[in-house]
């Protein structure tokens, strides 16, 4: 169904409301919402309005003014630097789990390059897009709307290319869209190292080795998640992406200056304003199992804007699948008889499943990992 025929088949009477058929009418133009924007749309379909109860609640959560922590990164090498910088990571990722890192030493031109590069890539030849567009999770580079669209209550106003397995040797660059090869080439061999950094400053502030955290192969995988969020009609009544956990160890965000990232910090929505050459940092749901929730991995969101689009790029620090499955649990020496296991040991592949299992809204999905004891407890 092509996107100007398909205005004509979002009913706006609910007795006439199918959403699946909706759903896959959408998903058939395989243009996502870019196709919408491009279209003229001045309301936005109903598969992409929340729900009555959660649009009014939204009225009533409160917003705060507050600033997640920023971190400079500069003199990391020189003892006295580093301790204090260590410490920094420690409160931030065990109150805020999020933070800003600026002196990160990847260079502007990079960075730049990336979110430019996306933007070809989403403005171009739709044909290319098209070839690209698929839900089959095992492809290495993909292009759909909503990996969840399917499964969530409420679908979300963006279009996400996503590029896994980057760190792999068997990675071939020429599966890339011409577009954004070279930038994407250059960008995740920057970040790459920047995690390698940043694991070995979490492993400190949990005051084991700085290497402690690599050796369990936790920056072995990478997987970019690059967002594109077009100019929404109606904002109010949407999302960019529904509130929701990262399904790693650790994300590494790039975002332009237009921002509309939130994150839940004392049952407040604080702003994570863009910073000039800044990168946000979040930890994120399997360093909170290592951590044994020492570290937190928080709710945040994306909210819709009439201005865009908006471009992000999430790099996943997702670990490595390997034969036989490795499994993962709270790390040994973090724990005593005053901190007894939260979690269970999991495997990579049990973590992911439960993940993709349900809709990206989907809360509390640490919760089924947790010891038989701490369950119960809960009760």
């Amino acid at each position: 169904m092509e996107i100007s025929s398909m205005r004509q088949s979002f009913p706006e009477l609910a007795m006439d409301y199918d959403r699946t058929a909706e759903l896959k009418a959408f998903d058939k133009t395989k243009a996502g919402v870019k196709g919408l924007t491009d279209a003229g749309l001045k309301h936005i379909p109903k598969i992409f309005v929340r729900p009555p109860e959660e649009l009014a609640e939204e009225l009533n959560c409160p917003r705060s003014n507050l600033r997640v922590p920023v971190i400079d990164l500069a003199g990391i090498d020189i003892a006295d630097r580093r301790k204090e910088t260590v410490e920094e990571v420690k409160v931030a990722a065990e109150k805020w789990g999020f933070f800003q890192v600026v002196n990160h030493e990847i260079p502007l031109k990079v960075m730049d390059g990336m979110i430019h590069g996306l933007r070809l890539f989403n403005e171009g030849d739709q044909e290319v897009k098209k070839e690209l567009y698929t839900r089959d999770r095992r492809r290495k580079v993909r292009f759909n709307c909503n990996h969840d669209l399917y499964k969530s209550q409420t679908a979300n106003w963006r279009d996400t290319l996503t590029i896994s397995m980057l760190a792999s040797d068997s990675f071939d660059p020429e599966i890339l869209p011409v577009s954004c090869r070279e930038t994407t080439t250059e960008y995740a061999r920057h970040v790459m190292k920047l995690g390698d950094a940043l694991f070995d400053l979490l492993s400190e502030a949990l005051g084991l080795k700085p290497d402690h955290l690599r050796a369990m192969e936790c920056a072995k995988g990478c997987t970019l998640v690059c967002h594109y969020y077009p100019p929404c009609p109606e904002p109010e009544l949407t999302l960019g992406a529904s509130t929701h956990s990262d399904p790693s160890f650790l994300t590494v965000l790039l975002q332009d200056q237009i921002g509309a990232l939130q994150v839940i910090h004392e049952d407040q929505w604080v702003d994570v304003e863009p910073i000039p050459g800044g990168l946000v940092v979040n930890i994120a749901d399997l360093l909170q199992i290592l951590s044994n929730d020492k570290f937190k991995s928080i709710q945040h969101r994306v909210v819709a804007k009439r201005a865009g689009p908006r471009i992000s790029v999430a790099c996943f620090f997702s670990g490595h699948l390997t034969v036989p499955p490795k499994p993962y649990g709270p790390i040994k020496e973090l724990l005593s008889e005053e901190s007894p296991p939260v979690y269970r040991e999991i495997t990579l592949d049990e973590y992911v499943g439960r993940f993709f299992a349900g809709g990206l809204e989907e809360k509390n999905k640490l919760d089924c990992f947790k010891t038989r004891k701490v369950a119960d407890a809960s009760f």
